[in-house]
């Protein structure tokens, strides 16, 4: 008998777009297994292309979680939009994500439009949040999403019980090119230790603020000093806002709220790194830092 033909190993990048808070950084985490991306109702959580790599025997799929498309208002939000159209650019498959349980709306179907932009990536639609409908509603979806575009796949999923997980990552890795592996089995994600701390403290900190100033919130991490004992980790960071005003909310009545940002927070960095930490939170107003090139620049953007 002859040999069966290998199966050719597959690796490429593929990113999800859609609406604030359609669950792209949710379903990037539930796919690598990890979480690298942090996550939060607010509009434009996501601040950076934030790679994460999925390995299987045949192949590997390394998902980029971007900004939100939007339309906008400051010199920030032009910036994650040029982050956006970089990485749209450049992946081989791109997913419009759109929520099981809202109609079809607007904004859909002006990110669907903007994906003609991008001709030579492959174009998937994923309904996302399954396990939040009716199976009548899922289906009204699917057939909703599917006359917006003739799209190569339309997948089902729901990543907070991994429902059809398993099923859009062989759909996306029979998408990928032929190729050589991209990244060692051991790398989930390129992203620093240390702005993986600043993400999880920004995270921390959008939990229960209102109105503009989720996007008035930046973190920036000084120094992560093992102590010599090695039980401890001391971190020391910052969280910078626009206005005076909005240090008081950040801090909070007597540095109560502080202190719960630096209890969430603290929770999340010691299993990142495989110790107690000691976190030291300094909060600090950069005026209008999301309109000033100069202060975008310092804050990493």
């Amino acid at each position: 008998m002859s040999a069966k033909p290998s199966v050719p190993f597959r690796a490429g990048f593929v990113t999800f777009v859609g609406r604030p808070n359609v669950g792209k950084s949710t379903l990037t985490n539930a796919l690598v297994g990890e979480k690298i991306a942090i996550t939060s109702s607010k509009p434009q959580t996501t601040r950076r292309a934030i790679r994460g790599i999925v390995h299987r025997d045949a192949g590997q799929l390394v998902i980029v979680d971007t900004p939100g498309m939007h339309r906008p208002r400051t010199l920030l939000g032009e910036r994650l939009n040029d982050v956006v159209q970089s990485t749209l650019a450049s992946v081989d498959v791109i997913c419009l994500c759109v929520p099981a349980n809202e109609k079809l709306g607007p904004g859909d179907r002006f990110i669907n439009e903007q994906l003609d932009q991008y001709p030579k990536a492959i174009k998937v639609a994923l309904v996302t949040k399954t396990d939040a409908a009716s199976k009548s509603q899922v289906a009204e979806q699917l057939l909703a999403v599917s006359g917006i575009r003739d799209w190569t796949e339309v997948v089902p999923v729901s990543a907070s019980d991994d429902r059809q997980l398993g099923t859009l990552t062989e759909v996306l890795l029979g998408l990928m090119p032929e190729s050589e592996q991209l990244y060692p089995v051991e790398t989930n994600t390129e992203e620093a230790t240390i702005d993986r701390i600043a993400e999880l403290i920004r995270e921390a900190a959008l939990e229960g603020v209102q109105d503009e100033l989720p996007h008035s919130i930046a973190v920036t991490v000084d120094d992560v000093v093992p102590r010599e004992d090695g039980g401890i980790t001391d971190v020391y960071a910052n969280v910078w806002v626009e206005r005076d005003s909005q240090k008081g909310i950040i801090i909070g009545h007597k540095g109560s709220r502080l202190t719960d940002v630096g209890a969430r927070a603290r929770a999340q960095i010691e299993p990142l790194l495989g110790s107690r930490v000691f976190l030291s939170l300094r909060v600090k107003v950069a005026k209008d830092w999301q309109r000033d090139a100069k202060q975008l620049g310092r804050l990493g953007f």
